[in-house]
């Protein structure tokens, strides 16, 4: 007779969950920056609001983005004008727009990802689908495994309304997944459309104008599992631990409230202090395992929540300019793709560590951190281990 416990050894994997492969997708439509207080106060027919539109116009100008994604055009939103207005009813049109469209820019990057990744689609043994954006039954999860053509028995789990940390929480599970289920190669896709918070600007709610100012859409897509086949799948990072916790004294930090008027955006406290002076207890507990303790030794992926918390973080830990240079290069070429973000920000690192001609894919080191921060206050801690180029 087998036992439970050998039964339980054949069914995990031995080695960390690696990650193998990385594809992103933005819509076709970018807006500029630099004219985009003007084009947002003109669509939204607000101009006569010039006190705010000057407000609006300085927080875009020390936003540090350059450019965003955003599937929503000019002409949809002028045939569409509840949309742009502060709180009319507007639900269903939002609905109509990301629940079909969120799961075709997942498809976008999930093909980059299978293809970079180079086995054949029948391999994928589960799906973890995530996004804010608009609630649906099948959800998005089932849509995109219609759309790639998966084999129906994959296993899928579906992450609605996370947010901003959740580019962490599906490394997290994905971690899990691949480590207990041998042989298992897990589809990460985090598909984001601003089509659900896009709204009119208010005197009296600030903390909405914020949103408009940062908010991008974008879609990545990543391929995980254990004991990477040599010679065919080729790893980027290992997943080494992970951890999530809810910071003290943080209630109500950030929330979203989905209502008839689509998903409204609210910043409670000062977000940028609660998240510096809290960073260092979770950095210890990752790290200390592996008796690190200099955090300049260590390569950086922090969700770009905005510039006063990574200005915020560099103070506090005394990180150098460098460290955060991909997280503030994907804020300035993609703005807050909320969950999607930490994903970029892992792509551009391991793009721009081969071109420089590093000896790993973190920037030539060999132990780096993934931060994801959002609601609640939740961060989500990753630690990482790069791989030789």
């Amino acid at each position: 007779m087998v036992s439970v416990e050998e039964v339980r050894r054949a069914q995990r994997a031995e080695g960390p969950a690696t990650l193998m492969a990385i594809g992103t997708a933005t819509p076709p439509n970018c807006v500029d920056q630099s004219t985009y207080s003007d084009y947002y106060f003109k669509i939204t027919n607000s101009e006569h609001m010039t006190e705010l539109k000057e407000k609006f116009k300085r927080m875009c100008d020390k936003s540090m983005i350059r450019q965003r994604y955003m599937h929503l055009t000019e002409e949809y939103l002028k045939e569409n004008p509840n949309v742009s207005a502060y709180m009319a009813p507007s639900l269903d049109a939002r609905q109509d727009i990301v629940v079909m469209e969120v799961p075709k820019l997942g498809k976008d990057a999930a093909l980059k990802a299978i293809k970079e990744w180079g086995q054949p689609k029948s391999k994928i043994t589960h799906l973890i689908f995530c996004t804010t954006s608009g609630v649906d039954m099948p959800g998005a999860d089932y849509q995109l495994t219609k759309l790639l053509g998966l084999r129906p028995s994959v296993k899928r789990t579906m992450m609605y309304q996370q947010g901003c940390f959740a580019g962490g929480t599906v490394l997290r599970l994905a971690k899990d997944l691949a480590e207990n289920n041998k042989d298992a190669r897990v589809l990460v896709v985090c598909s984001e459309i601003t089509a659900v918070t896009f709204r009119g600007p208010c005197e009296t709610h600030l903390d909405s104008l914020v949103g408009q100012a940062l908010f991008g859409d974008g879609a990545a897509a990543i391929i995980i599992g254990s004991d990477p086949i040599p010679g065919v799948e080729r790893p980027l990072f290992q997943l080494v631990s992970a951890a999530q916790t809810i910071l003290p004294e943080s209630d109500g930090a950030i929330e979203g409230h989905l209502r008839e008027t689509g998903l409204t955006f609210h910043l409670l406290k000062d977000v940028p202090g609660l998240i510096s002076k809290n960073i260092m207890k979770s950095l210890e507990e990752a790290f200390e395992p592996l008796g690190i303790s200099d955090w300049n030794s260590v390569f950086w992926i922090a969700h770009p929540g905005g510039p006063a918390i990574l200005d915020q973080v560099e103070v506090k830990l005394g990180l150098e300019p460098e460290k955060l240079r991909a997280t503030r290069h994907v804020l300035s070429e993609y703005g807050n793709m909320s969950s999607a973000c930490v994903l970029f920000i892992l792509d551009e690192m391991r793009k721009a560590s081969a071109k420089d001609g590093l000896s790993t894919t973190g920037e030539g080191l060999e132990w780096g951190v993934l931060f994801g921060f959002g609601p609640g206050l939740t961060v989500e801690t990753v630690v990482l281990h790069s791989v030789s180029i």
